[in-house]
């Protein structure tokens, strides 16, 4: 059996600029690997490809460059499917041929186009690990395998190749050792391609559950655990999430999809693996159902839930998407975004502390679904005095706590006369003539030479 066909591929991107989100930042230029399947189509890696506005491929035995164009995107599970028109792209072609998860210490090979070079490579390395672990282009934790081959800048989106199948797709390194690549594993891979061939949302869901491990016999004994009894204890349940109206603060969860889920939070992924109990959901699609069992008040509960998209307080990395914002006398307004928090350099450390707080421990309730912030002021005479109440998130405006962005719009919209107050988290107040603001909106704009005062969804 020939091995798969493997492309190179050319990728211009345009990302949103998140600190004045009217507008872009500059082009740049990538490349990146994929695999041709039996269908013609190139499967890749979603960060290849990801915000590109023009997309070429290019084969081992052909030197001419074919326009190539995304059909499907997953950027949770980090796999995208990519299309090339001209038929001649076609010939000469040997398709992938997909193979199982493989087992620990097998042999793979690392194929694509790292750069440094213009021809192929290929990289051998043992498989190491098989476990969940954190996407570093979307942030969810799913299944992964990690080889000890290098994957490099260019590399990323190619096969991962044993016996000339293709047993997963390369897409990140470990950044503290060296040799060290994951891959996008074939039960990750089919689930994708089943899904669009279905009709299904390119998106994987989540529990929308904070867990605290129950390692501690006494935190054990409170919950009414009996001796043998294993699970976690559910921290919160945010709001609109698959568990949300199943599980409540308090619960112990006991077991997913009958697997026992130990008092580490981890299962026993197909008999062979023991990993985080997450990784159920990297075989599930949106509109999926699965069987939790919990112990609340010391009964024990069997649920059904229906499965839907992550739901956060803080969103993780957006692509292919416009930012939201609106301006409001100079104010410019926008949900507290990861795309945001990395406008700093080394947001953790630079980032303002209650931003990276809501990031990583905030809850979205029913009150409140967006963190609303003021990313910047443009100085004008309306806002005199205002200008420094940037980087701070909005607490209520006219006394009413904004639910989210388009719950700010609303309130700030509604007020046409008399006085707007707009209370910030700090503390500080900014208070508007509400006319005022409506004859200077045009102004500020034509100073700051900006296109329209809000993003396409609140425009009038």
């Amino acid at each position: 059996m020939k091995p798969p066909s493997v492309v190179r591929i050319y990728s211009t991107a345009q990302e949103p600029n998140y600190h004045s989100p009217w507008n872009c930042e500059s082009p740049s230029h990538t490349t990146g690997s994929g695999v041709v399947l039996a269908s013609g189509q190139i499967l890749t890696g979603a960060h290849v490809v990801a915000d590109a506005t023009f997309l070429q491929a290019q084969k081992v035995s052909d030197p001419d460059k074919y326009t190539a164009r995304v059909i499907a995107i997953c950027h949770d599970s980090d796999l995208a499917l990519l299309e090339v028109i001209d038929p001649k792209f076609q010939s000469d072609i040997t398709a992938a041929t997909l193979g199982p998860l493989p087992n620990l210490q097998d042999r793979v090979s690392v194929i694509g186009y790292p750069v440094g070079g213009e021809e192929i490579s290929i990289t051998e390395g043992v498989v190491s690990r098989v476990e969940v672990q954190v996407y570093s282009h979307s942030q969810r934790r799913l299944l992964a395998v990690t080889v000890d081959a290098a994957i490099n800048d260019g590399n990323s989106g190619g096969p991962v190749v044993r016996d000339n199948k293709v047993v997963g797709i390369a897409f990140q390194s470990l950044s503290d050792a060296e040799n060290i690549g994951e891959m996008v594993p074939t039960p990750v891979i089919r689930q994708f391609l089943e899904g669009i061939s279905s009709g299904k949302e390119p998106a994987l869901p989540d529990l929308g559950i904070a867990i605290q491990t129950l390692e501690n016999p006494v935190l054990r004994r409170k919950l009414g655990l009996r001796p043998g009894d294993s699970g976690v204890r559910v921290a919160h349940v945010a709001f609109g999430s698959s568990c949300d109206g199943h599980l409540l603060p308090g619960d112990a969860l006991l077991s997913i999809e009958g697997l026992p889920i130990a008092n580490n939070g981890t299962v026993s992924f197909r008999g062979r693996f023991r990993t985080r109990l997450s990784v159920v959901l990297s075989e599930r699609w949106i509109g999926d159902s699965i069987d939790l069992v919990v112990l609340r008040e010391g009964r024990e509960i069997a649920t059904r839930v229906t499965l839907c998209r992550q739901v956060r307080l803080v969103p993780q990395c957006r692509y292919d998407v416009e930012p939201s914002y609106f301006i409001y006398g100079g104010l410019v307004l926008q949900p507290l975004t990861r795309n945001y928090l990395q406008t700093w350099t080394k947001w953790r450390d630079k980032a303002p502390k209650a931003f990276v707080t809501a990031y990583y421990s905030g809850h979205r309730t029913e009150e409140r679904q967006q963190m609303v912030v003021v990313s910047q002021v443009l100085a004008d005479e309306l806002n005199i005095g205002y200008v420094q109440l940037y980087d701070d998130s909005v607490a209520a405006i006219n006394d009413v706590v904004p639910r989210d962005l388009a719950h700010a719009v609303a309130l700030l919209r509604e007020r046409r006369t008399g006085l707007v107050q707009i209370r910030m988290s700090s503390g500080s107040v900014a208070v508007f003539d509400a006319q005022e603001v409506a004859k200077a909106d045009a102004k500020i704009m034509a100073t700051y030479h900006i296109p329209q005062p809000s993003s396409r969804p609140f425009r009038r």
